[in-house]
């Protein structure tokens, strides 16, 4: 088992990647530098062997399925997840390492947008997109992460064995922020500074679709894990819409004693139902989750044992 292991993602970052990994090393000289080359074509993975990383493959494109690799293969105390591009400085490393080791952070969040970050992004869709994921996140699910779409990130050894990687791509950041929440993790913000890609180094995240597919994530995770609140909602929207349709006719029923639309209260009638079930299906998920939430503790419990365990052996 490592003491740090620092997992690098890639795709095409030739014209970056020696001068991160060197960095790091000089940063956190006791770490593993792991380079996980996703299909790159301009010879990332050679430039990353010759700096010193250990380098590894994922062929499935997407920078969560090299995510869920990096996790399933590598063992080590602390984690520390960066990018290729050169943007996160390296010797922030230290921080972000001593709240896993030394005071039990699950996650450790490099919080890019309380110091240089819209200074240094010159992408306004970017900036503006980052403040949108880290408002929606933080009121729906009652949280104070500051930076939810950072790749600067540390983890611990439960979080990684624990967290069910099921993004394919940049929306991974979404789903640890949220997973982090949900399974009352301790997160941790570390403010960190933030530089932006060095000229001829391409962004691989597109602002359009890659941001509709982080919203879409928001909202399929709120439905999963706050499942009460969101049929709730559901529940009371069409009970509002019922209600508005049927207060006429029974207004009119009291004038006149006749039901002149008759179609009408027919479907108020099916709404009202439909508002019925969707309160009870909140209920019964809600229920649900709770029973989840009880066995992902036990899974903790022998996680926890089997990171013990390892470490008696180093």
């Amino acid at each position: 088992m490592d003491k740090i292991a620092v997992l690098i993602p890639c795709y095409n970052e030739s014209r970056t990647i020696e001068k991160v990994v060197k960095d790091f090393k000089a940063a956190l000289p006791e770490a593993v530098i792991y380079v996980y080359d996703n299909n790159s074509k301009d010879g990332t993975d050679e430039i990353a062997r010759k700096a010193g990383a250990v380098v590894r493959y994922e062929y499935q494109q997407g920078k969560g399925n090299v995510i869920r690799r990096m996790f399933r293969e590598i063992d080590a105390e602390c984690y520390v997840m960066t990018d290729g591009d050169d943007t996160y400085p390296a010797e922030e490393a230290g921080k972000l390492c001593d709240a896993v080791l030394k005071r039990n952070a699950d996650m450790v969040v490099g919080d890019r947008l309380s110091s240089s970050y819209f200074e240094e992004n010159k992408r306004p869709f970017h900036n503006f997109g980052n403040s949108l994921v880290r408002k929606a996140i933080n009121s729906m699910f009652k949280s104070d992460i500051r930076d939810i779409m950072t790749g600067y990130r540390a983890f611990s050894y439960q979080f990684a064995k624990s967290f069910p990687v099921l993004s394919k791509g940049f929306e991974i950041e979404t789903e640890m922020s949220i997973h982090a929440i949900d399974k009352n993790m301790r997160v941790e913000n570390v403010i960190i500074q933030y530089r932006d890609r060095p000229e001829g180094s391409v962004s691989k995240l597109n602002t359009y679709s890659d941001g509709f597919r982080v919203l879409m994530t928001i909202g399929k995770m709120y439905k999963n894990f706050k499942p009460m609140r969101f049929f709730s909602s559901i529940a009371l929207l069409l009970a509002v819409i019922a209600t508005l349709f049927f207060v006429p006719v029974l207004l009119e029923y009291f004038e006149t004693g006749l039901v002149e639309r008759f179609p009408t209260l027919i479907v108020c009638g099916f709404v009202y139902i439909a508002a019925i079930q969707s309160f009870f299906a909140g209920l019964m998920l809600s229920t649900m989750r709770q029973k989840d939430r009880q066995d992902f503790e036990m899974h903790l419990i022998s996680i926890d044992n089997e990171y013990r365990e390892k470490i008696k052996e180093v």
